[in-house]
């Protein structure tokens, strides 16, 4: 059976975006870079020398239909088969059909599997031995980073392609197109107004099933009409469908813009992404986690009041919920925005950590150590120790890091915010005797601490 023949009883029953799927490469919109004039994919398809592939791209870009196209191009055999659906034991029954079909016919078998994401990296072996002896031409369809979720040896033996989402225009293309072919006699001839088509090629985000889907509703809801207007479609659609998995690499590209944008000092671009977020049904417990986060890390002292206010808004979402738990979200969201920022601690405790990495457990100095015996206190520790509090100001100079440390900086504050305080009274301690901690001065610092301290009397 040809692949795009069916029943008429299948056919009329399939959704409009199965119904008018491209038969040809020339029929097809959107993916340029992979199958315009010239370009790579083109080619391997039109020479008949297409390989085990990986197709990873958003739902809706046209990874099956392109699949069924160079099947139909190189007049292969198409078995689709759906990783949700169907298992490993059903593999050995395609292979020995491959087989004979190749054997008595000379036809070659295109395997696609759908979502092959969902397979497991050992049930993704079970394809191996058959694509290396070609037995099958493999083309795998995802909506995840490959990278990730193909067995690598799998995708040594594959060429990955990447789809990208269809533009506006391209969806624009289709929608008209739609409305002329044949295959669909009850939109054959109505018209859409032009404010309705760009609305409609916008809501469906490059999508290309949402948008058919969505004009085939509209062309049923409105079956006396002959023209589709935009209000229209606003009541067949309600609301943008959002691109947003939560375990996906869309979700990690919308929190990264989420934070970039919080570091960036941009609240509007902040709050957009927030938004994004709440809109899909993201947790919003792990939005108030990565604020939290984000408080310490790139606020920090520059205002310490970030890192309070973040997680009030944790305690205050666990108190009232969501969807009110939206407002306190957005209050942490714009003062994190625009408060002054500083990485100065997230740096310092991670030079710190790699200092202890490499020099190891260094020894304590005597004089800052504990000493609950008479025999510690014989042995000198807690020796020379200074209570700062039994000096003006709060503060004694004395060393604290080990010796082989001594005059090292790990914090640095900025001189932004209420950090530029703390850096001023650092300067002031430094001036009062205490050995200097900057970078610039460290000859100094260990030169300082060959001289002796006033000690303790008591």
């Amino acid at each position: 059976m040809d692949l795009f023949t069916h029943g008429s009883e299948g056919l009329k029953s399939a959704p409009l975006a199965e119904r008018l799927r491209p038969r040809t490469l020339d029929e097809m919109v959107g993916q340029d870079h992979l199958i315009g004039e010239g370009k790579i994919l083109r080619k391997l398809i039109e020479a008949d020398q297409v390989a085990s592939i990986i197709f990873w791209g958003p739902p809706g870009t046209g990874k099956t239909t392109l699949a069924q196209v160079i099947a139909n191009t190189t007049r292969s055999r198409f078995v689709f088969f759906s990783a949700v659906m169907q298992g490993i034991k059903d593999v050995r029954e395609i292979v020995q059909k491959a087989r004979e079909e190749k054997a008595y016919h000379g036809r070659k078998t295109l395997l696609f599997v759908d979502e092959i994401h969902r397979f497991n990296k050992a049930q993704q072996d079970a394809f191996l031995p058959h694509v290396e002896k070609g037995d099958i031409i493999l083309i795998g369809a995802t909506t995840e980073n490959p990278s990730f979720e193909v067995n690598s040896a799998l995708l040594s033996r594959s060429r990955v392609f990447v789809l990208q989402p269809l533009s506006p225009d391209d969806i624009g293309v289709l929608l008209t197109r739609a409305l002329q072919d044949e295959r669909w006699p009850e939109g054959r001839g109505r018209q859409i107004a032009p404010d309705a088509l760009d609305f409609l090629a916008d809501q469906a985000q490059g999508d290309a099933r949402v948008a058919l889907n969505t004009l085939e509703l509209a062309v049923s809801t409105a079956a006396a009409e002959k023209r589709i207007t935009l209000q229209l479609l606003q009541e067949v659609l309600q609301k943008k469908p959002l691109l947003y998995d939560k375990g996906a690499e869309e979700h990690y590209n919308v929190i990264s813009a989420f934070i970039k944008s919080l570091r960036g000092s941009d609240p509007d671009g902040a709050l957009y992404w927030l938004a994004r977020m709440i809109e899909a049904g993201e947790d919003p417990l792990f939005i108030v986690r990565r604020l939290v986060i984000f408080a310490a890390e790139d606020v920090g002292n520059a205002d310490p009041r970030g890192l309070q206010l973040a997680v009030a808004t944790m305690q205050a979402l666990q108190f009232v919920g969501m969807p009110e738990g939206r407002i306190p979200l957005a209050q942490a969201v714009t003062y994190l925005a625009t408060a002054p920022k500083s990485n100065a601690s997230y740096k310092g405790i991670n030079e710190a950590l790699a200092e202890v990495r490499q020099s190891g457990a260094l020894p304590v100095p005597l004089h800052i150590r504990n000493a609950p015996t008479g025999l510690m206190k014989e042995l000198g520790y807690g020796q020379g120790y200074r209570y700062a509090h039994d000096y003006e100001g709060g503060f004694a100079p004395q060393q604290h890091l080990p010796d082989q440390l001594q005059g090292r900086q790990f914090y640095r504050p900025q001189d932004r915010g209420y950090e530029k305080m703390i850096g001023e009274r650092m300067r002031h301690w430094a001036d009062l005797g205490r050995p200097p901690s900057t970078e610039e001065s460290r000859k100094t610092a260990q030169d300082d601490t060959d001289k002796p301290h006033k000690q303790d009397t008591d």
